[in-house]
């Protein structure tokens, strides 16, 4: 069992996390000029698949794929595609930081969200902590160069922002739906069942945006899916190691590792906008993290 509460193994493992994702969606948008995301979506979940079976069987557990809540994961699994796709098609018409920053709306949509499908009363406080994150988004998408896109039309890259949005919409119900799901499965019959589903969901789409690739962009590909699969698994360890409120400062690393990258690799110098935008985004969602703690420690002290 990992242990609790280890900061220092939490705070590796996320740090790891983070950047092995931030490089994952640095080749996808590399190879998305020639492969198209949905194609690229199929190998980012076929390929985690052996990589999640070599966890089940080191730990000679194969129970792991037994639950009595397939609906759950079926449906979790189909917002989970919805919003990899987003996120895949805003990688390829945005720079690699603005994506990443922009993909930070997760928390501001899970409080939002949560009001309908938990029945929770938001204050003033998280409402603040709402709307200074979409005065992070604004700054991004109203900033100095934010449609400029690598000489892409206007129109996709308006687009691919709106995307990267909707990304966050889509992931903060997928959370919502782990909460329920982790309530009586484990996090890796989670992370399996997602990874099966979501591959056969690109399966069936794969026919109509099939291209060949070469052998390089074939390796490219395969390393994005095993990329993605041990970051997942350093993220599920992270979160066994340590508690949440420790890690979450750490999670947002990846927008330092996204503009190294995106300097170095693509030649994308952020604009004004998008650090300030990101640096907005991620003040809201640390206060959210922080009066999500409070009021759970309100709760055990009733």
């Amino acid at each position: 069992m990992p242990l609790r509460h280890d900061i220092r193994r939490g705070a590796l493992m996320m740090l790891g996390a983070t950047a092995l994702f931030t490089v994952m969606s640095a080749i996808i948008k590399g190879v998305s000029d020639d492969i198209h995301f949905i194609e690229i979506m199929f190998f980012r979940s076929a390929f985690a698949l052996p990589v999640m079976f070599a966890i089940a069987a080191r730990r000679h557990d194969w129970n792991l794929l037994r639950t009595k809540r397939l609906k759950g994961h079926v449906v979790r699994a189909f917002t989970g595609t919805m919003a990899q796709g987003c996120s895949f098609f805003a990688l390829t018409v945005l720079p690699l930081a603005e994506q990443t920053s922009l993909s930070y709306t997760t928390p501001l949509f899970v409080t939002i969200l949560s009001i309908p499908f938990l029945g929770e009363k938001v204050g003033i406080h998280r409402w603040s902590a709402v709307l200074l994150g979409f005065a992070g988004i604004l700054v991004i998408a109203l900033g100095e160069g934010a449609f400029q896109g690598g000489g892409m039309p206007q129109g996709i890259v308006a687009v691919g922002m709106a995307a990267a949005v909707v990304q966050g919409v889509w992931s903060a119900i997928t959370t919502l739906l782990v909460r329920s799901l982790s309530a009586t499965e484990s996090s890796t019959t989670i992370v399996l069942w997602q990874s099966l589903l979501m591959t056969a969901f690109t399966l069936v789409a794969l026919p109509f945006f099939w291209t060949t690739p070469s052998l390089g962009e074939f390796a490219l590909l395969v390393l994005v899916g095993l990329i993605g699969g041990v970051a997942q698994i350093l993220l599920t360890e992270a979160y066994a190691s340590a508690q949440v409120s420790a890690l979450g400062p750490y999670s947002y690393t990846s927008i330092l590792w996204s503009v190294a990258l995106g300097w170095v690799v693509f030649s994308d110098q952020p604009s004004w906008s998008t650090l300030a935008g990101a640096v907005l985004i991620v003040a809201s969602g640390l206060y959210i993290l922080h009066r999500e703690l409070k009021r759970a420690a309100m709760r055990r002290n009733q």
